[in-house]
């Protein structure tokens, strides 16, 4: 039987309290150097070197967990309070953090919708948490009765525009999932949602105490190589997650690759160059039809494409010296992702496909 105080102590959780991993509700977060702060001239608190041996200022000094230039001109750029960003290692860092806050190795496990990027499952997997995999529909959408076949899941992944497929859920029918499925965490990965804005759900993170949309720079910033990502969610469950993040996530030198892309020149060049890519996909679509092959509508800045002879495709490819993706899992075996390009690159792309003599 349960007493009062036992009864009231457990209503007065939150949403992301309850469903968080119990021994991080009395865990003292690691206190770095730069979260203490302080004020004076002579800075001895971090054994840090005092020789800058870079032209970048203050790089031998450890740069601030979320460093406020930088989840400024995010929140500016996306539309979300300062107080629901958090900036990740990329969008991987971000689904990460997300399984080890919310999921007991070994006792939860998450949910996510295939065909899909890889990552969720692989994560989960190296914490010993289960994998519930569900397929999305033929037409690529969530499954009917998707609540009850996430089986309890803590976490649950919805890829949106979906990788490797290309494809979109409707802005509708994923705040259904968030409302449907009010005790899961519900994870909206928008990845490549630049080459597709108008079906975002970040404005809604706000709303919903479940919610959480995780984005990067990789794609249309076109700065894979910084490793920036950024997750948005509403303040409870961004303090869980400032509870288990690493003490430096945001190096110095991506804070500032990251803040100029999302300067107003910055956007404007993204932008610039989505409609470029977008262009040369409409081509590339076109071509791949014409030669025989099934492409869905791409919402990303990728193509995937059937092909009733994918063997005799990528050994064209091969010998043109371009590098698709293929893959093992059976739903896709006989398909090939594109990414888009330049033009000089679709030129080749098409030329090769175009080499084949029957239709692929």
């Amino acid at each position: 039987m349960t007493n009062n105080s036992e009864s009231s102590s457990t209503s007065a959780l939150t949403l992301a309290e309850s469903l968080a991993r119990p021994e991080l509700l009395s865990l003292v977060p690691y206190e770095s150097a730069r979260r203490i702060g302080g004020r004076g001239d002579i800075w001895i608190n971090a054994n840090e070197s005092p020789f800058n041996n870079s032209d970048l200022d203050t790089l031998n000094r450890y740069p601030e967990c979320q460093p406020e230039p930088l989840i400024n001109a995010y929140s500016q750029y996306a539309k979300v309070p300062v107080e629901n960003i958090v900036s990740t290692r990329g969008a991987d860092e971000g689904i990460e953090l997300l399984i080890r806050t919310f999921c007991t190795p070994g006792v939860d496990k998450i949910a996510c919708f295939g065909p899909t990027y890889g990552m969720y499952a692989i994560s989960a997997q190296t914490y010993n948490v289960g994998v519930n995999n569900l397929n999305l529909t033929d037409s690529y959408q969530l499954p009917e009765n998707y609540a009850s076949q996430i089986d309890g899941a803590k976490v649950v992944f919805i890829c949106n525009p979906n990788n490797p497929t290309g494809t979109i859920i409707q802005k509708q029918d994923i705040t259904a999932a968030v409302e449907t499925m009010p005790n899961a965490i519900v994870v909206v990965d928008e990845a490549y949602i630049e080459f597709s804005p108008q079906y975002s759900v970040a404005d809604l993170v706000t709303q919903y105490p479940n919610l959480v949309v995780l984005r990067t720079l990789s794609k249309a910033f076109a700065l894979a190589g910084a490793r920036c990502g950024f997750l948005m969610a509403n303040s409870d469950i961004i303090s869980l997650i400032m509870r288990v993040i690493a003490p430096y996530p945001v190096p110095l030198p991506v804070a500032e690759l990251a803040q100029k892309a999302l300067s107003i020149t910055g956007i404007e060049l993204m932008q610039q160059q989505v409609a470029q890519l977008s262009t040369q996909g409409q081509r590339l679509s076109n071509a791949l039809q014409q030669a025989g092959a099934k492409v869905l509508p791409a919402h990303g800045n990728f193509v995937l494409a059937e092909f009733t002879q994918p063997d005799t495709v990528s050994n064209a490819l091969q010998q043109a010296g371009i590098v698709a993706r293929a893959y093992k899992d059976p739903r896709l075996q006989s398909r090939i992702r594109f990414s888009f390009s330049h033009a000089s690159d679709t030129d080749r792309l098409i030329d090769a496909i175009n080499s084949l003599n029957s239709p692929v």
